[in-house]
C-alpha cells in the first residue's frame, strides 16, 4: 500500500510543468498567436543589419582609397626636386583627399602630412589652416594635440606672428603631457629673448637644464645661462 502511495505521489510530479518547460509553452503560444509583428521586428533587425554591413564597407573601401592616395602622393613628393616644386605636385592629390575623404582616418592624416608640405614650400597660411583643422580633430589626443600646438607656434613665428606663436607653446608649457615641452621651452626662451623679455627666457632655458637631461637644447641653454651671469 505504502508503495502505492509513493507511485501515486511520483506520478502526480511528473504530471506537473516545471517553470521553465511553463515560460517555454507560454513563449511559443505567443509566438503563434503574434506570428506577424515578430516576423516584422526579426524583418526589421535584418533590414538593419544589412544597412550596417554596407556602411561599414563603404567606408572600409573610403578608408582604403584614401590611405592609398595620400601614400601615393607622398611618394610623388619625396621624388620632387625642391619643396616648392614638390608642393605644386602633389597640392591637387591632397585636395582631392581632402574633398573626397575629410572624415576618414587616412584624410585626417593628410592634413598633417599636406601641413608640412605647405609649410616647406613656404605656404604659411594653408599650413596654419591645416595644422588648426587638425588640431580640431586631434584635440583630445594629448600627444598629437602638442604636435600639432608646437606646428601651429613654429608657423606663427615664420609669419612673424610673435604673439600668437607664444601663445601656442605656452599651452605646451603649463600642460599635463611633457611630449615637446623642451622644444616648446627653447622656443619660448627665444621669443623672451626677442621682446627683451630677459628674466622669462632664462627661467625657460634653465628648466630646460633642469626638466630635460637629454634634450638637444641643454647644451644650448647652459650656455645662454652662463652668458647672463
Amino acid at each position: 500500500m505504502a508503495d502505492q502511495n509513493v507511485s501515486n505521489e511520483r506520478k502526480k510530479e511528473l504530471e506537473q510543468i516545471d517553470p521553465f518547460q511553463e515560460s517555454l509553452l507560454k513563449a511559443l503560444a505567443y509566438a503563434g498567436e503574434n506570428k506577424k509583428p515578430i516576423f516584422l521586428i526579426l524583418g526589421a533587425i535584418v533590414v538593419v543589419g544589412v544597412i550596417f554591413s554596407g556602411i561599414m564597407f563603404s567606408f572600409k573601401k573610403s578608408e582604403n582609397t584614401a590611405s592609398d592616395l595620400v601614400s601615393k602622393a607622398v611618394a610623388k613628393y619625396s621624388q620632387a626636386i625642391d619643396p616648392a616644386k614638390g608642393f605644386e605636385t602633389v597640392k591637387g592629390d591632397f585636395e582631392t583627399v581632402f574633398s573626397d575623404y575629410s572624415n576618414t582616418s587616412a584624410g585626417k592624416i593628410a592634413r598633417v602630412k599636406f601641413a608640412k608640405i605647405c609649410f616647406d614650400a613656404g605656404q604659411y597660411d594653408r599650413a596654419f589652416e591645416l595644422y588648426k583643422e587638425a588640431l580640431d580633430e586631434f584635440k583630445n589626443d594629448s600627444g598629437m594635440k602638442n604636435f600639432l600646438l608646437s606646428s601651429l607656434g613654429h608657423v606663427s613665428q615664420a609669419k612673424n606672428d610673435l604673439d600668437k606663436a607664444k601663445s601656442y607653446f605656452l599651452q605646451i608649457e603649463t600642460g599635463n603631457s611633457n611630449l615637446l615641452k623642451d622644444d616648446a621651452r627653447f622656443a619660448l626662451a627665444g621669443l623672451y629673448e626677442i621682446s627683451n623679455d630677459m628674466e622669462s627666457s632664462l627661467k625657460m632655458y634653465e628648466k630646460i637644464v633642469n626638466d630635460h637631461e637629454n634634450s638637444i637644447y641643454r647644451g644650448i641653454a647652459e650656455s645662454k645661462i652662463s652668458g647672463a651671469k
